[in-house]
């Protein structure tokens, strides 16, 4: 072999090398592929189970949040029977109050009574594909999503006549995603359920046409004096165009508008097949005439506000429980062969009508024009039954009018003192009626700048939270709701969490609200007397009730109104109340409550200006809470609170026969010293008989310490301030228009 032949020594260690290398580069890409596949596998499994994950979480919220709650039969619509309102008499036997007919809006049509026509102009301009989706027109929803998503609006027509009808039914009209998919679910559960021809004739027979017509029928009946049978298709194009939006498109107001509607639904009815030309030219062409023929022998019953209180309850009850609008609930309870057992008591409701319906026993000035209006509710504290009320005063003339029991929103004034500082602050040990505290201009609150004068526009010193009570000291009052833990928020907490008090707002969270009752809107007659039940059956609330149960036409309950009670306070906190009210009826701002048979624990209670006055009183029987006011406010002139006076003439023939019975007394326990005093080593001669001040309110009979004026003299004033005022040695005139509560300012009684 030569030389050159002969491999060089070590020529193959970089082939070695290169091998080698090719090794670890396909090791390598072999590891990283690996890698990546395992990280795409992990990142799988991850997308897997968080897909999983969100399956069941939106599973869950779908059958929790977005399953239909519907509660509502075709059948219940169509059964066009009276429902009827019962009442118990004084032996004990069920009598006729009220019957309830549907006749006002709305009459039942079935399926083969409306006209083809009719149909198809709906189809054809509301929803085309509506014999071939199941509820929900997927192409539409989709384009409805994104205006959603992009505007926050729901201009896009993308709801079925399937939609349309849930909307109806439950008056949801809130434009949000949770609102669309529940919309959606009921949609296809209700297709589910029922046929096409059904949903038809439930559409037609549950939307709105304007005029106050609900359904075709009357629709018909309303704008062509005419059966819906016998509607032409022009009329019937009209009809169906008013539907959405009844107003613009009213034949009667905006004529033009209807008829370009009208025209609008012929032409896409032609376009889709419908209809030939010729009866598209026909009905164009045709002349309506529009007519209005009411039922001139149909005269409208007045109802009592008793039985429109009881309707409206009713009608709250069945919203809730079947997930319904008002305008549907209200139709079921016209329509639906209800049996409805009221709480009302004849009796009682007798001698209340006795009263407001006789104008002469109404207090009344020449300083108003207005006539001094009242309202009035009178319950069993030990059930919560609601057993007469009266929403105005005079002569009924109207049905679904105001109702001032129910819907009149006012200031309570000193009577929420009770319910939201003096009980609240019994109720958690921090004082008993022997507790002193100091009726002085001077306090520095902790929680406020804010302090308020007395009425009177007088400080008596060191008095006790009985004697503060009695002559309703805005003051100590203040002081209360300031020692409370929370302040204002326990008052606010035990008025909407324990005594059934809902008108109220974030902004009643405050001090002048919640001791002086000065409220943003005010609260209701009804929720004032229920309210004040606790102080006469052992601290228990009750929620209010007009009706005890609700049945079918075949006797199966629709409603079981039961009671449902809440411990709000303590038993000795509601004996310890009623001790203390009922010396302010007797000594106190109540006098002119007072019944001669019967003892009476109450409040009184005003607004600024004097523009409401109140009186909730309580006996071992009843408790009724009584407002007076003007419709429109402005300042009662009066000899003293006819309120008051109100609820002695009711409540008088009320008690009379009744065995009389005494409140429960309380353990009255001892000053607790929360405010700094101490009584330990004060003698009677410490103390003023009231009787000795000038600016008394009481009549000073009691010879007990507790009637008594700690630290006062000759005028009433404990400072030694002889003009009697709070801040400076001007008197502020307690009867000045501009003098308003708040920031020094004053309430009354």
């Amino acid at each position: 072999m030569s030389k050159k032949n002969k491999p060089e020594q070590g020529s193959a260690k970089p082939g070695r090398i290169a091998k080698k290398a090719a090794n670890i580069t396909v090791d390598m890409v072999s590891t990283t592929v690996s890698t990546v596949l395992k990280a795409v596998g992990t990142v799988l499994l991850i997308l897997l189970v968080t897909g999983m994950m969100f399956a069941c979480v939106f599973a869950y919220y779908v059958k929790t949040c977005l399953t239909p709650n519907l509660d509502l039969s075709l059948e219940d619509f169509k059964l066009n029977e009276s429902s009827t309102i019962w009442y118990q008499d004084s032996v004990g036997e069920w009598r006729e109050l009220a019957t309830l007919s549907g006749k006002e809006n709305r009459i039942w049509v079935d399926y083969d009574q409306i006209p083809w026509y009719m149909e198809k102009a709906l189809v054809s301009i509301e929803d085309k594909r509506f014999y071939e989706h199941k509820g929900v027109d997927w192409y539409r929803t989709a384009g409805a999503f994104v205006t959603i998503f992009t505007r926050g609006e729901s201009g896009y027509g993308g709801s079925t006549i399937t939609q349309q009808l849930i909307k109806n039914l439950t008056g949801e009209k809130e434009v949000t995603i949770q609102r669309k998919l529940t919309e959606i679910f009921s949609a296809l559960e209700l297709e589910k359920k029922y046929d096409k021809q059904e949903i038809m004739e439930w559409y037609l027979n549950a939307v709105y046409f304007g005029e106050g017509c609900f359904g075709v029928q009357t629709a018909a009946q309303t704008y062509f004096g005419k059966d819906v049978s016998e509607l032409s298709l022009a009329e019937c194009a009209s009809i169906v165009g008013i539907t959405n939006l009844p107003t613009y498109y009213d034949p009667f107001y905006n004529r033009q508008n209807n008829k370009e509607r009208q025209e609008t639904i012929l032409r896409e009815m032609y376009e889709q097949g419908y209809i030939d030309y010729t009866q598209y030219r026909q009905a164009v062409d045709e002349e309506l005439v529009f007519t209005h023929t009411p039922d001139e022998g149909y005269t409208q019953e007045i109802m009592s506000y008793y039985t429109e209180t009881v309707i409206d309850d009713v009608t709250q009850d069945l919203m809730k429980q079947k997930g319904i609008s008002e305008d549907t609930a209200r139709t079921l309870l016209y329509n639906g062969g209800y049996q409805i057992y009221s709480c009302l008591d004849a009796d009682i409701q007798a001698s209340v009508d006795a009263v407001y319906s006789d104008l002469s026993a109404i207090p009344q000035t020449a300083y108003s024009d207005q006539q001094l209006q009242s309202a009035i509710v009178i319950m069993d504290p030990f059930e919560g039954k609601i057993l007469a009320l009266c929403g105005g005063v005079g002569e009924k003339t109207i049905n679904l009018g105001l109702n001032r029991a129910t819907g009149t929103y006012r200031s309570p004034g000193s009577s929420i003192k009770p319910i939201a500082s003096y009980g609240p602050a019994v109720d958690l040990g921090l004082i008993t009626p022997d507790t002193l505290v100091s009726d002085s201009p001077n306090i520095t609150l902790k929680g406020t700048s804010w302090y308020p004068n007395n009425d009177s526009y007088t400080n008596y010193g060191l008095i006790t939270i009985y004697t503060a009570l009695q002559y309703s000291l805005n003051t100590v009052a203040a002081q209360i709701v300031d020692k409370l833990p929370m302040g204002p928020q326990t008052s606010y907490d035990y008025l909407t969490t324990h005594l059934g008090v809902t008108s109220l707002v974030p902004e009643d969270c405050d001090y002048a609200p919640m001791a002086l009752g000065e409220l943003t809107y005010g609260l209701t007659v009804r929720e004032m007397a229920q309210a004040y039940c606790p102080f006469v059956n052992d601290g228990i609330f009750t929620y209010s009730r007009t009706y005890s149960l609700v049945t079918d036409k075949d006797g199966n309950v629709v409603i079981d109104n039961a009671p449902s009670t809440i411990q709000a306070f303590k038993p000795n906190t509601a004996y310890t109340m009623t001790y203390m009210m009922q010396n302010g009826v007797e000594n106190g701002t109540g006098g002119e409550a007072a019944l001669w048979t019967m003892p009476v624990a109450g409040k009184t209670g005003s607004s600024s200006n004097y523009q409401d006055r109140w009186f909730v009183g309580c006996t071992p029987y009843y408790v009724a809470a009584v407002w007076t006011g003007y419709d429109m406010p402005e300042r009662i002139h009066a000899s003293g609170n006819p309120a008051a006076q109100l609820w002695k003439k009711v409540m008088t023939p009320v008690h009379d026969g009744l065995p009389w019975e005494a409140f429960t007394y309380p353990y009255l326990g001892e000053n607790t010293g929360i405010f700094g005093y101490d009584d330990s080593t004060l003698t009677d001669d410490d103390y003023l008989d009231s009787t000795d001040s000038e600016d008394n309110y009481g009549n000073g009979t009691s010879s007990s310490r507790d009637n008594y004026i700690p630290g006062g003299n000759s005028n009433g004033n404990s400072n030694g301030n002889s003009s009697g005022n709070s801040n400076s040695g001007t008197v502020n005139d307690p009867y000045s228009d501009n003098f308003l509560s708040g920031g020094g300012g004053r309430m009354s009684w």
